[in-house]
């Protein structure tokens, strides 16, 4: 059930991006569309102050509802909550601290500049709540219902794009993206607490509910997952502000028009296969012989569904790219888009095919070769576009996305030869173990 939520909510998510984009681009235009992303590039920093809380909200929830110990998910929910609550006041001061310079790193014009100094703080503040909403999201994870968790978010993102429409349809302008949002956003949590309430009973804001080991618990596990998560976050929003300086802010939307089309595509076929990490968990847990072997069967299965499925859905779409994306944004479509949206998509199949790998590293609780990849993925991509920069002093959208693809094909192939070697490795241990095990009973009897 959870897995098949996940196809279900990314085919619901493409459409809700089939619709969101040319709707925002036919009242912002690409210049006030691309003020919005750009300033949209602080919410997706700000989420650094996540801390890595609602993957070890997700992990240790479960472990302790599997036990049926709902005083201790109740401490974990509280504290989480508490640190969340901590790091978004910190993020928040940051934010107004450094407004100035944040404004200055987009070098917009005098007009853009004025409004995005009006809307920054509304951001900030959304960054702050994104945290609470998140932890609730991550509980029901928790609790087996992720299903739930992608139906509500799902259903945000449609209350968001409507109430975005209806505002800019009467004249709102950007103010309507920072609604819309608030919006969503309530509506997730309302309905989220709803939900947990009603599959335990826990009193969630009880200051006798915080707890210290439970705390140190949290971020410890979340600080292993935190580096991984930084260096991902940190992608996108470098590739954004690199374009809107040396190529206009008015580029923007063509970078993210590309990368959060092909991400989502992607998403078809990884959504369902994050529902594996908590199985990989439980099933390595105790590693043995058997334990390996359905391991290495379940990524087995998993390439090829990505293959049997992957391999003619992404060819079928890059054939048909200029075609598809004439329909979905007509008068208003820029000739540059199907290259750019060709090559994400070979950048896109590349970290497709790692994901069983991914999840199997972070089931087995090898985060650090996680966390490597996202450094090989980051610092490629870095390293080239900054060469670039200092060798030709000017970029263009399609040079950073097949910086981004190179970028992923390594950080694809690193991930496949570190599961290769630790599953191998885990093989070679249990053998040795065994047959250690099985000499010592013979020389017992």
């Amino acid at each position: 059930i959870n897995m098949a939520s996940g196809t279900m909510a990314t085919v619901a998510n493409i459409a809700i991006t089939a619709v969101s984009y040319p709707l925002y681009l036919h009242f912002l235009g690409y210049e006030k569309y691309g003020v919005w992303l750009a300033l949209a590039v602080v919410l997706t920093f700000a989420q650094l102050g996540d801390l890595g809380i609602n993957q070890a909200v997700t992990k240790l929830v479960a472990e302790e509802y599997g036990r049926r110990k709902i005083e201790v998910i109740q401490f974990y929910i509280t504290t989480a909550l508490a640190i969340m609550c901590l790091s978004g006041i910190i993020v928040l001061a940051a934010i107004m601290i450094f407004k100035i310079q944040i404004i200055a790193l987009l070098k917009l014009d005098s007009v853009n500049a004025e409004l995005a100094v009006r809307l920054l703080p509304y951001i900030a503040i959304l960054s702050i709540y994104s945290f609470v909403v998140n932890v609730f999201n991550a509980i029901l994870s928790g609790l087996g219902r992720m299903d739930l968790s992608n139906y509500i978010q799902t259903v945000g993102k449609v209350i968001a794009v409507a109430v975005a429409g209806l505002l800019l349809y009467f004249g709102k302008g950007i103010a309507s993206m920072v609604i819309s949002i608030s919006v969503s956003y309530l509506f997730i949590q309302i309905v989220s607490v709803i939900y947990v309430r009603k599959m335990i009973p826990i009193r969630i804001l009880h200051i006798s509910n915080l707890n210290v080991q439970c705390g140190y618990c949290l971020l410890s596990f979340g600080g292993t997952v935190m580096g991984g998560s930084v260096l991902s976050m940190f992608l996108s929003p470098f590739n954004k502000l690199i374009i809107a300086r040396y190529a206009g802010v008015s580029s923007v939307p063509i970078y993210e028009i590309a990368y959060n089309g092909s991400r989502q595509i992607r998403a078809l076929f990884e959504s369902p296969l994050k529902a594996l990490i908590p199985e990989i968990s439980r099933i390595g847990f105790d590693m043995t012989l058997q334990a390996k072997q359905k391991i290495s069967q379940i990524n087995t299965r998993a390439m090829k569904l990505i293959l049997f499925f992957g391999v003619p859905t992404y060819s079928l779409i890059a054939v048909f790219t200029p075609f598809l994306l004439k329909i979905w944004f007509g008068t208003q479509l820029n000739e540059s888009l199907p290259v750019v949206f060709r090559i994400m998509l070979i950048g896109s199949f590349f970290s497709l095919i790692c994901v069983p790998a991914y999840y199997t590293l972070m089931g087995l609780g090898k985060v650090k070769y996680c966390f490597v990849s996202y450094l090989i993925l980051c610092l490629t991509n870095v390293l080239i576009i900054s060469g670039a920069i200092i060798l030709c002093d000017t970029l263009n959208v399609p040079l950073v996305v097949s910086v981004v693809a190179i970028a992923m094909g390594l950080s694809a192939i690193y991930l496949i030869a570190q599961y290769s070697t630790i599953v191998a490795g885990i093989t070679s241990k249990r053998v040795l173990i065994e047959n250690g095990k099985t000499m010592h009973d013979k020389n017992s009897i």
